[in-house]
């Protein structure tokens, strides 16, 4: 036995051990920051992991495994036509309003099948901040100003942040480009607007089962959430049909797989997730019965799930303790936060944009959270800075970012945000000012 192969073993013992001796067990912070973090995982599986992570889990399957790798790289690649392919990811956000932690199965997807690094950063950073509804409600709650700046701010740094991502990567890009070139055009199995009427039911479901609440707003807003589920049952009564159509699932199993489904949204109307995760776990069963396409589908989305849940949990509770959940602070005070972020300072521009990106913000949350901060004396720059950083980035969602690109692309990437949106929030606070 060499001593030198033991040498970390033993030093991962040594530090387990002198952290369980030294555990503040009986600190009131120190057991408050723990619960909190149980509760910000709480949170996040009642809120995201049926309705939200599981499709986009999904429909990162499906993509890896109906879309060719061709057109991925055609349209995303780095030869790709730029206003299209930066076009089409910038405006992805406002369609698909995820949150930071949903948009990683979907980013591994489009990219391990040969998007550039420029075009998928871009998507990477849309899909959770561009959020319509999010922004308006941003415009109403805080300010016209901050709305129309949150607008501009997002959509101009999805496409600037691939921009550079993409110029700074040039030389490492040229290893997949290469390796791409070769790339043979795949058999197709089905026309092309089949798969995409096959995408589009499954993004439909995947927004409307999470369309937020406007909170008393009228208008169309309102009345879509007031009827979403009935619109999320059609899309996957859509979805059924897809399926039996053109994918080989039988008619018997999709039938079988949705009656336990219709039972308990007619049982428990009032927990619509329950029904959802009932049709979730028959759209497996009838997919792997299926066999062929519908169970490399499964078996897809099963990689993505190994891959990405395991670091978004530990991520999930780590932020939890460290900067707090719904019930409160972590070991971090939150006073700390807001003294930090008054005026229009480079460090507490820097200080929102850090603490924002550190932050995991249920989507829709960030609106009041920092309409609380701005009560307390957080200036109009910091405010911005945190909306443009916070949705976009948070502890968990920079974890997994590091497996999936690597950690010098995901550290250049997180870097990119956090001073882009420090910079804006000093530009912006010193315009209103």
């Amino acid at each position: 036995m060499k001593l030198s192969r033991e040498v970390k073993p033993l030093i991962i013992l040594i530090a387990v051990f002198l952290a369980l001796f030294w555990l503040p067990v009986g600190n009131e912070t120190f057991q408050r920051a723990v619960m909190n973090a149980l509760g910000l995982a709480k949170v996040y599986a009642r809120e995201h992991v049926i309705l939200c992570l599981v499709p986009a889990f999904l429909i990162a399957g499906a993509i890896s495994v109906f879309v060719s790798q061709a057109a991925v790289i055609k349209y995303l690649g780095a030869k790709a036509n730029k206003v299209l392919a930066y076009g089409v990811a910038s405006v992805s956000g406002s369609i698909l309003a995820v949150c930071s932690c949903t948009v990683l199965p979907l980013f591994a997807g489009i990219y391990k099948r040969g998007a550039g690094i420029g075009p998928a950063c871009a998507f990477l950073y849309s899909g959770p901040a561009i959020n319509v509804l999010a922004i308006i409600l941003t415009a109403r709650v805080l300010g016209f100003d901050i709305g129309v700046a949150r607008a501009a701010g997002a959509i101009g740094f999805s496409v600037i942040i691939g921009l550079l991502m993409a110029a700074i990567f040039r030389g490492d890009e040229k290893g997949r480009n290469a390796a791409n070139v070769d790339v043979p055009q795949q058999d197709v199995s089905r026309a092309l607007w089949k798969n995409v009427v096959y995408f589009a039911a499954m993004v439909s479901i995947l927004v409307f089962a999470n369309w937020g609440n406007p909170r008393g707003e009228v208008g169309l807003w309102q009345t879509v959430y007031s009827v979403k589920w009935i619109l999320t049952s059609l899309f996957a009564l859509a979805l059924a049909a897809v399926l039996v159509l053109w994918f080989e699932v039988k008619w018997q199993h999709a039938a079988l797989a949705a009656a336990p489904a219709v039972v308990l949204a007619l049982v428990f109307p009032a927990r619509p997730e329950i029904s959802f995760a009932a049709g979730v776990i028959g759209l497996i069963v009838a997919a792997e019965l299926a066999g062929g396409e519908a169970e490399q589908w499964m078996g897809s989305t099963w990689t993505f799930v190994k891959q990405i849940a395991p670091l978004l949990f530990w991520g999930i509770l780590i932020s939890g303790f460290l900067l707090g959940g719904p019930e409160g602070g972590g070991v971090i005070p939150s006073g700390w936060i807001e003294r930090a972020v008054g005026g229009n300072s480079l460090r507490a521009n820097l200080f929102a944009s850090v603490v924002g990106a550190l932050m995991y913000f249920v989507t829709l949350t960030e609106v009041p959270i920092v309409q609380g901060l701005i009560a307390s004396g957080m200036g109009k720059g910091p405010a911005l800075a945190l909306l443009l950083a916070g949705p976009a980035l948070s502890l968990p969602s920079m974890i997994v970012l590091g497996s999936i690109m690597g950690p010098k692309r995901a550290i250049v990437f997180i870097g990119l945000v956090v001073v882009m949106a420090t910079l804006t929030g000093m530009l912006f606070g010193f315009i209103v000012s």
